[in-house]
């Protein structure tokens, strides 16, 4: 693969894309000192998301290439700039789905910064700003990345650091809309798909006091759906559904495919929400709105979350002592690593080990 060169200072080895995720490959870019208000941290781990996946793959028509991947970063301050207050070299620290914002819109201002209304909208960690503009920037798959303050976020020291990265974006991506909509303890709160997403969602829920049921296409996985809080697992078919109709005042769908939403719409109470955070593109079935109006049902939507949501996720897994389900892999099986992701075969979140295993030359 073709190198990256630029005049940056700091040289890092990242991964990158040309056309597919099968061809995710070394090559080299380089990163800046870090200006007045940024951090150089060294990345120790990061999460392999199911995002990565579909950003290499162009899936979503947005993708600039070279691609690196990778927005659940953990790792280590290396330098600061001489504005930065909350940070010290040699402090762990995290970096999720963005790195920058206009920070003056209502949006950023509520601390909600991937909805930003600034001209580019936020800036993701990889695949530069929200709202394209051919900029671009280089995630998480690197040894190293440079980050303004305000985007850097604390680990609680009791949480075991590979297993930290899928909350910066699992995490906080099932955390946002069930603080949102105020899942609390005795609700019925159902998790649809039962991977990265959703076995974050299961262990958080069930930490709210919510009694969790587990919704899949893959039997296999029910004994982990109980272990991580579920009280009943159901595996989809019409029959299944169509006993739970109207028993539930929560859902959150983390199908990261089209597929037909209809028969989970069915589940919810009157008033109940089902709220999608795993696909991005169109259901394969138009919605059935009469099902939606007749009990007053409401379908939403949520992105990530904020910084700030973001911090306070870590922090509540902190309190509550929640770590997702991880597989360490070396960075030279990446490729094998999304096609797993892709298959799901992940169990379940991968982690990559960039400290030890990134290739010292390309």
């Amino acid at each position: 693969m073709e190198s990256v060169k630029t005049q940056l200072k700091t040289k890092v080895v990242g991964y990158g894309n040309n056309h597919s995720f099968t061809w995710l490959g070394p090559m080299e870019v380089e990163r800046s000192e870090p200006k007045a208000d940024e951090l150089a941290i060294d990345v120790l781990y990061c999460g392999v998301c199911h995002s990565d996946l579909h950003q290499a793959n162009n899936d979503w028509s947005n993708t600039i290439y070279p691609c690196v991947p990778g927005h659940e970063i953990v790792g280590r301050v290396t330098a600061k700039g001489p504005e930065v207050t909350k940070f010290e070299i040699g402090d762990n620290v995290g970096v999720g789905c963005m790195v920058d914002s206009c920070g003056v819109c209502a949006n950023c201002r509520d601390g909600l910064e991937q909805y930003c209304e600034g001209p580019k909208g936020a800036t993701l960690t990889y695949n530069g700003p929200m709202k394209p503009d051919g900029t671009n920037t280089f995630g998480g798959y690197t040894e190293s990345i440079v980050v303004k303050e305000r985007f850097v976020l604390r680990i609680p020291s009791n949480l075991d650091l590979k297993a930290v990265a899928p909350i910066l974006c699992a995490g906080v991506t099932t955390f946002s809309p069930m603080k949102n909509w105020n899942v609390q303890s005795g609700q019925t709160v159902g998790v649809i798909g039962f991977g990265g997403l959703g076995h974050m969602a299961t262990k958080l829920a069930k930490s709210m006091g919510a009694n969790v049921t587990v919704f899949s296409t893959t039997e296999e996985k029910e004994a982990d759906a109980l272990k991580c809080g579920a009280e009943k697992f159901v595996v989809v078919d019409t029959d299944t559904l169509a006993e739970l109709e109207l028993k539930f005042d929560f859902l959150i769908n983390t199908i990261p495919y089209p597929h037909d939403i209809n028969p989970f719409v069915k589940l919810l109470k009157r008033g109940g929400t089902l709220t999608v955070v795993g696909l991005l593109s169109p259901f394969s079935e138009p919605t059935n709105n009469q099902e939606v109006a007749f009990h007053r049902r409401s379908i939403a939507g949520s992105l990530i979350g904020g910084i700030a949501e973001t911090q306070e996720v870590l922090d509540y897994c902190g309190e509550h002592n929640i770590t997702p389900d991880i597989e360490i892999i070396k960075m030279e099986d990446i490729n094998d690593a999304l096609k797993n992701v892709k298959d799901g075969k992940a169990r379940y979140r991968y982690v990559i080990d960039i400290l030890n295993t990134m290739p010292k030359e390309v």
